[in-house]
């Protein structure tokens, strides 16, 4: 039944955020945002935004160096066992750290200003369940695994794992054995992959690549008033000159 479960799951999983999201570009353009409420209150904003967007990218970098990458792979570079947990102990316990702290804050903003929880949705705050879920989960497995009850290498059955689901080959064996740690981080990880097209994360792959190949907006200064009836005709067009 396990087995079953860690095979389901995942596909279940991806094929909501695939097709959630293509179904939400289409449907939903003019809600592909943040839904930004930085006019309702910025200063909380500030100190909580940049540390969640900057933890996040270590956390995913953490993640794709530990999940997706084989050990084989860090080992033929010639980076050992205890380098790479040093590593991902120290680097993943920073970025982890500032997203959490991140999240409290901006969770602390939308229940403390009235505007920002007024313009909170049923859909932000399960995400904020789930990230939230997702990232204690994760410190518990980066500390409990490596500090506080051993070593525990994941990347034998875990990483395996989730690189089978997208071989065609999966192997849903090897999460079974696995601490009850990485099962509830992994299930919360999924529950929030399959939710994430229906909340504002879709913003995450909103790229403004438009304004690489956009026109130039051209900028023009006040003219004076005084010159302007002499020399111009209207402030768009060629200046008149006089004749003599």
């Amino acid at each position: 039944m396990s087995s079953v479960l860690w095979l389901m799951l995942p596909y279940i999983a991806f094929t909501s955020f695939v097709l959630g999201h293509l179904y939400r570009y289409r449907t939903d353009q003019f809600g592909w945002t943040t839904r930004s409420s930085q006019i309702y209150e910025s200063r909380l904003l500030k100190l909580g935004s940049p540390l969640f967007h900057f933890g996040m990218l270590g956390v995913i970098g953490g993640h794709v160096m530990g999940v997706l990458i084989p050990e084989s792979w860090t080992n033929a570079i010639g980076i050992s066992e205890e380098a790479y947990h040093l590593v991902a102990v120290s680097a993943g316990s920073v970025a982890g750290l500032a997203v959490i702290i991140g999240v409290a804050i901006l969770a602390y903003r939308r229940i403390t200003v009235s505007a920002v929880r007024q313009a909170t949705t049923v859909n932000d705050k399960i995400m904020y369940v789930l990230l939230t879920a997702a990232l204690v989960t994760g410190l518990l497995n980066t500390w409990g695994s490596n500090l506080l009850w051993g070593t525990y290498n994941y990347r034998e059955t875990v990483s395996p794992w989730f690189r089978s689901i997208f071989t065609g080959h999966p192997e849903p064996d090897l999460m079974v054995g696995t601490p009850w740690t990485f099962q509830l981080h992994g299930l919360v990880v999924l529950a929030l992959i399959g939710f994430w097209p229906y909340t504002r994360l879709v913003h995450m792959f909103s790229a403004p690549v438009g304004y690489l190949v956009r026109p130039y907006v051209v900028y023009r200064s006040k003219p004076d008033k005084s010159a302007d009836k002499k020399r111009y005709s209207k402030a768009w067009e060629t200046p008149v000159i006089p004749r003599r």
